[in-house]
């Protein structure tokens, strides 16, 4: 997952420090590990850097220099958006509560000053009224991806229209604000008799000792719930940790979450717009809220059929357990899933764990990155960080810098509980390198053996995709370009194929104790048994596009959460909703990507149409591996995505990869 950014004018970092040679000079995490005062006097210094950044670029005469004015106005979007980014990070990441109260404001004056400049006419006017006639693709581009913006924030309405506009952003900034500290601070426990771990790996028995009362207290972290749904041949003990882990951030962010929906709505319909899905959608590839809503419909009728033959084998396997038994339960899916991977495919995920330890896992993805696009990773020891579990390496091509990654990747108290990737420094070239933060939730090597299980280990292919895909964009002409995020999934979902090859397995995956490479014929039932489910999984992730969707669609005075999440639930998968849960209250999504988690789908029919790219040559292929960066994940968002998946394919994307994946047995 990449967290998008609030602000309506685009990612950036302040511009009023000298060019960097090398990422050992970058300063973003230096302010992040200083005191919550020395954070607010930095986010006051690059604010006002903006506004001055602003009245540069007003103040020149016309017919302004178009590179003089253009260089003042994405000046303008670094300072903003470097304060941002080190709020947003510290918000989620920080241990120090001083530190996120500091943070939460500092995000919160950022975009006030983001959006007075986004409905500021004097600014829009300036650069309207530029000449880019012989101007380079790249600033015409720049220029329009910028106008279309003003545009959309409502700097043509009258003043008294734009001053709602700018109090229902603000206001829509504190809401967002607190339905992530909510998540973050919502997390539930659950006690579990000693038994009730039955048939969970010995290492996370180890790492779960029962306390004085005898009892295992367990979180809804998810090193401790994902192995414990998949493993645990109680299913009481997982109905009850299931119950707990949909009442996170109960009852708090159902307010929070109707609030939100309001006041987009009042927003959106302020803007001109029917609904916020319309808004949200209308810069992204899909162009609508009408065309979001018929791809979720068309996905969910391509994997319909699959789902329900994937649904009987599930319910077969629950009938071998109680033959009276005559639905399978949410809590029970991934229960059963593992056992149908183990009779049907004779795939056992846990034997598969041992092979797959934390710090080998980190270095045989590190290596195949530097294969593929010719980059060294070098760790810094003494670099500045929030917690001393953080990890710190430089990116190198040759002797260039490329910028900079934390490894921000075990849990902790009322930190991020998902796994993202953050901007804490976006670059812009002959100014800053990127910084990125990525920040995960796996076992921790300091607490015994960290085994992860195969998802996990996709999670970090996925997200590392994220990561070298904003890193080798990091060097833009200018930092003010918005990404299409409905494509920004994209390079992270194809990364995923190389966590199911056994060649590349057999490159890093060896067993903690015995030093044994991980079987190929291991690795191909595990593809088969990833097949298993494919249905059910495609159609759980249009449930939770709908969702998105539908209660942005939506008059939000008419909508109960609730209800709307037991329609699509049942809708689009065959499980039943379990009254007393509220998923929606920690889909963290419904923040971030507001109307927009169809983008995980739409991403990866364009991931898998990329992919024939690489499975005709090889994974490993470096020509196509170099092809690949320099036509897709170096131009980033300066161009139009069609235009570099078009560019790199040879051809435009078409639906037919997806739907060979879709069918496929195996």
């Amino acid at each position: 997952m990449f967290r998008p950014q609030r602000l309506f004018i685009a990612l950036a970092l302040a511009a009023s420090v000298p060019v960097l040679s090398h990422a050992a000079d970058l300063p973003g995490a230096v302010i992040l590990t200083g005191t919550a005062e020395q954070f607010s006097a930095a986010c006051k210094k690059d604010l006002d850097q903006a506004r001055a950044e602003v009245a540069r670029l007003k103040a020149m005469k016309a017919p302004r220099n178009t590179a003089a004015a253009l260089r003042a106005y994405d000046n303008a979007n670094l300072a903003i958006n470097f304060a941002s980014n080190r709020a947003q990070v510290a918000q989620v990441v920080h241990p120090d509560e001083a530190m996120r109260n500091a943070a939460e404001k500092c995000g919160q004056d950022a975009s006030t000053v983001a959006t007075a400049i986004s409905l500021d006419r004097g600014v829009y006017d300036a650069l309207a009224g530029l000449d880019v006639a012989h101007a380079d693709k790249a600033t015409k581009y720049l220029l329009k991806q910028s106008l279309d913006e003003f545009r959309r924030a409502g700097v043509d309405r009258d003043q008294a229209t734009r001053d709602k506009i700018a109090a229902l952003n603000d206001e829509l900034t504190k809401i967002g604000q607190e339905f992530n500290k909510n998540v973050a601070k919502g997390s539930r426990s659950a006690s579990f008799a000693p038994e009730e771990l039955d048939g969970l790996p010995d290492d996370y028995k180890q790492a779960h000792a029962p306390g004085a009362d005898g009892k295992v207290v367990l979180t809804t972290a998810y090193p401790d719930y994902l192995p414990f749904m998949k493993y645990a041949r109680s299913s009481a003990a997982r109905e009850r940790f299931y119950l707990a882990y949909n009442q996170r951030a109960y009852p708090e962010n159902i307010d929070v979450l109707r609030q939100l929906l309001t006041k987009r709505y009042e927003l959106a319909t302020l803007l001109g717009y029917k609904n916020w899905a319309d808004y949200a959608t209308e810069n992204k590839m899909i162009g609508s809220g009408q065309n979001a809503a018929d791809f979720i419909a068309r996905i969910s009728n391509a994997a319909g059929p699959r789902m329900q033959t994937d649904y009987q084998e599930l319910l077969a396997q629950a009938k071998a357990d109680n033959p009276a038994a005559t639905e399978v339960h949410p809590w029970d899916s991934a229960y059963y899933g593992e056992r149908l991977r183990s009779t049907k495919y004779q795939f056992d995920s846990q034997s598969m764990r041992p092979y797959f330890e934390y710090r080998k896992v980190k270095e045989g993805l590190f290596d195949i990155v530097s294969k593929m696009y010719g980059v060294q990773f070098r760790q810094v020891k003494d670099a500045k960080v929030w917690h001393p579990s953080v990890e710190v390496y430089d990116v190198y091509d040759g002797k260039k810098a490329l910028g900079r990654i934390y490894l921000d990747m075990f849990p902790r108290k009322d930190k991020y509980n998902h796994a993202a990737n953050f901007f804490l420094t976006p670059g812009r070239a002959g100014t800053y390198l990127p910084e990125m933060i990525l920040a995960c939730n796996f076992s921790d090597p300091s607490k015994g053996p960290a085994l992860m299980d195969h998802g996990d280990v996709t999670t970090f292919f996925h997200e590392f995709g994220h990561t070298m895909h904003l890193i080798f964009s990091g060097q833009p002409k200018y930092a003010g370009y918005n990404f299409q995020w409905d494509f920004i999934e994209a390079p992270s979902q194809m990364f995923e194929e190389w966590t199911v090859t056994p060649a590349i397995l057999q490159l890093f995956a060896k067993h903690y104790q015995t030093g044994e490479v991980i079987p190929a014929e291991m690795v191909k039932r595990l593809r088969a048994a990833e097949e298993a489910s494919k249905g059910l999984d495609v159609r759980r992730q249009m449930s939770f596009a709908a969702l998105s969707l539908e209660l942005h669609r939506a008059d939000p005075a008419t909508v109960d959460s609730d209800r709307m999440v037991q329609q699509v639930t049942e809708q689009y998968t065959p499980f039943h909703y379990v009254p007393n849960t509220h998923f929606q209250t920690a889909f963290t999504h419904l923040e971030g990507y507001s109307a927009a988690y169809y983008t995980y789908m739409w991403s990866l029919v364009i991931a898998k149409d990329i992919l024939t790219e690489f499975q005709q040559n090889g994974l490993m292929n470096t020509t196509v591996a170099m092809k690949y960066r320099k036509d897709i994940l170096e131009p980033g968002a300066s161009q139009p995505a069609a235009d570099l998946i078009t560019r790199f394919l040879g051809r435009p994307y078409s639906f037919d990869a997806y739907q060979r994946w879709l069918n496929q047995a195996e």
